[in-house]
């Protein structure tokens, strides 16, 4: 029997106001997804949501590259995800081609851009939270 590295469960995002949240902060674009980041105000675990749209391709196509976004995420979650954030990532129909290796690079380069946006001061945490007040 064959034994895999556990990191444990993830949160997941499941409501849509979080899905648009997210998508109100910074995101970093990859041949293959999108990856999109909203910090929050807490230091609870990182949270983090999957969506692929119909443009993608059919069901079998869709599900099978939101697994191996999850799958992705499972294996870098315990290093790279900051808590206090939530991400969503965004399949696009170029990942269906792509080796899932450089798909795993891409993911961590991603998530170093995002970081050095976060340093550099882009004004994503702040449009989020200003799209936040202006929902309520």
């Amino acid at each position: 029997m064959r034994r895999l590295w556990h990191v444990g469960a993830m949160e997941r995002l499941k409501r849509r106001k979080d899905f648009l949240a997210a998508a109100a902060g910074t995101s970093v674009s990859t041949p293959g997804f999108i990856v999109q980041e909203r910090r929050r105000a807490d230091a609870r675990p990182a949270r983090v949501g999957f969506t692929v749209s119909g443009k993608v391709g059919g069901a079998v196509e869709r599900n099978r590259l939101r697994r191996q976004l999850r799958e992705i995420v499972r294996l870098s979650a315990a290093t790279s995800l900051d808590a206090g954030s939530d991400y969503v990532l965004v399949g696009r129909r170029a990942a269906l081609d792509i080796p899932f290796a450089k798909l795993t690079v891409d993911f961590a380069g991603a998530l170093r851009r995002l970081k050095k946006k976060r340093r550099a001061g882009v004004p994503g945490e702040a449009n989020s939270r200003q799209a936040d007040q202006s929902r309520q």
